[in-house]
């Protein structure tokens, strides 16, 4: 299984939150998840920031990773909306989710900016 490149295990887990399924936070299933999410990304910005994630500046890969892991996350918590023991409200998982995709939404707009990647990539 191929392991997602922009963000890590442990930064989709603090943003799902707490109660969070501990199967979706699983190592395999986050990297499926952020594997997916990578496509998405450089499919929306036409540009395949994966190619040369490596070569970046420290600096504007962030952007990167707050996009995917907010993506990320809503994929964690749309696997138990009920959370782990099942005590997750629907307005707080709700909640939860908008802020996520409001995050991403943000990001994915700004990475769409075609001078945006020429700063990204000559940063």
């Amino acid at each position: 299984m191929a392991t997602g490149i922009f963000c890590t295990v442990a930064e989709v887990e603090r943003k799902a939150g707490d109660n969070c399924s501990t199967t979706a936070v699983a190592e395999a299933y986050v990297d499926d998840y952020t594997t997916q999410v990578e496509s998405l990304i450089n499919v929306i910005v036409r540009y395949n920031f994966s190619d040369n994630y490596a070569t970046l500046n420290v600096d504007v890969k962030n952007i990167l990773k707050e996009a995917a892991s907010d993506l990320a996350a809503i994929y964690v918590l749309n696997y138990k909306p009920s959370g782990q023991d099942g005590n997750l409200s629907r307005i707080e998982y709700e909640d939860r989710v908008n802020v996520l995709r409001d995050a991403a939404l943000r990001g994915l707009s700004v990475l769409r900016d075609k001078k945006v990647e020429t700063f990204i990539n000559g940063a």
